[in-house]
């Protein structure tokens, strides 16, 4: 994991003054430590071939042992090591390191390029990475449902579940690697705004803003009839005082 330390074990207890220890790093073995007893020369040269400077104030060499010590490691600390001891003969084994970096917690939202049904939601899970070796999977309870794994630090990963409304399944998106993972638990009713539907009734599930909408509306319709009603009141009475005067004065 991104962070942490590894010591990659020579194996000895001791070196010998006719011996050399050499670490070499990657597929054209730059060489960024080493110990000779002979010369008196313990030392890190990680700025010397590795031109990137990744290992810079990150290796701790063991002046006993020949062990080699990384610290706070980043992805780009990944890949082979090997060591190679010189003495009466000469003898050498690899290292395969893998770091894993930290993956961020899935995020679940509606589906903004499918239009869900009236007893169904679209979904999509995604997550940003910028590393391999990870998997976004959708589960239903403990089953997997769909999973996807794409190497490509240029995209991010995503992916798509339609439920049903009435669905009474746990539903999760889960993002992991072979050391960790992370999971987001889906609240269908938080995210796909289901309204009750009576069990007797076959109508569909109508959408809460419709719905208010709509009361708005008849009330304001309420509100314009009531008016109406009370000017065509006013007018009539009006006409009447108009003609009792009229009457009174012939």
């Amino acid at each position: 994991m991104e962070g942490n330390y590894v010591t990659l074990n020579s194996g000895l207890t001791k070196i010998h003054e006719d011996e050399e220890i050499l670490w070499k790093y990657g597929t054209e073995n730059c060489l960024i430590a080493m110990i000779s007893r002979a010369a008196g020369i313990s030392s890190i040269s990680d700025d010397v071939q590795i031109s990137d400077g990744r290992f810079r104030d990150r290796l701790k060499l063991d002046d006993k042992t020949g062990s080699l010590t990384i610290t706070n490691t980043r992805t780009e600390h990944a890949g082979d090591y090997q060591l190679v001891i010189r003495g009466v003969k000469i003898t050498s084994k690899t290292f395969s390191v893998s770091v894993y970096a930290h993956l961020p917690v899935p995020v679940i939202s509606r589906d903004s390029f499918s239009s869900s049904s009236s007893s169904s939601c679209s979904l999509v899970c995604s997550s940003v990475l910028n590393v391999c070796d990870a998997t976004l999977s959708w589960y239903a309870g403990i089953s997997v449902l769909s999973s996807i794994s794409v190497c490509d630090l240029s995209i991010s990963l995503s992916l798509p579940l339609e439920v049903e409304y009435q669905d009474k399944n746990t539903y999760s998106c889960v993002l992991n690697n072979p050391i960790s993972n992370q999971t987001t638990h889906l609240d269908i009713n938080t995210l796909c705004h289901t309204c009750a539907v009576s069990p007797e009734s076959n109508a569909p599930c109508c959408d809460s803003v419709e719905a208010v909408l709509r009361l708005v509306v008849t009330a304001l319709m309420g509100v314009a009839s009531a008016a109406a009603a009370v000017l065509l009141v006013n007018d009539v009475r009006a006409s009447r005082r108009y003609q009792e005067k009229t009457e009174q004065m012939s």
